[in-house]
């Protein structure tokens, strides 16, 4: 744990059972990915923006919409491809890596959904928020990246 903050620690698992344990229990408590809390917390954004999105208009079925929930799971899947690379530290990285560029880009399509009126500024202001402490919670297992390789 050198040179990492405690609560760097608690942000990893902002909203787990496991938040004050140390990399070393949480290893032995996580079995796959889906006991992860950045992959609960990918997923539930997912599945919230899928909700809203089918209240988006019939034309724009394959482009926004279809854009908003292509990047909302791609966030989820690398991050399941991540955990299942993880004895391979730069592909582990470059999966987490992958999974934040599809955060970033969900943030984007929520702006325009926004912008088109699509989603009330509140909505979109609430999910922008979620996407950056979920893109927070990515950034820390990249820099300790080391903690979770088998």
């Amino acid at each position: 744990m050198e040179g990492r903050s405690e609560i760097e620690i608690d942000w990893l698992d902002e909203q787990s059972p496991t938040m004050h344990r140390t990399v070393e229990d949480r290893k032995k408590v996580i079995r796959r990915h889906t006991d992860l809390a950045v992959y609960q917390r990918s997923f539930e954004l997912a599945m919230n923006l899928f909700a809203l999105s089918k209240h988006f208009p019939a034309e724009e079925r394959y482009s926004l919409t279809g854009q908003v929930r292509r990047s909302s799971r791609s966030v989820s899947a690398n991050i399941t491809e991540a955990w299942r690379n993880r004895r391979y530290p730069a592909a582990f990285v470059a999966k987490l890596t992958d999974a934040e560029a599809e955060a970033a880009e969900t943030q984007t399509w929520i702006a325009f959904a926004k912008e088109c009126e699509y989603l009330a500024a509140d909505e979109a202001t609430s999910l922008h928020n979620a996407y950056d402490q979920l893109l927070g919670m990515l950034i820390t297992m990249i820099r300790n990246s080391s903690d979770w390789k088998l």
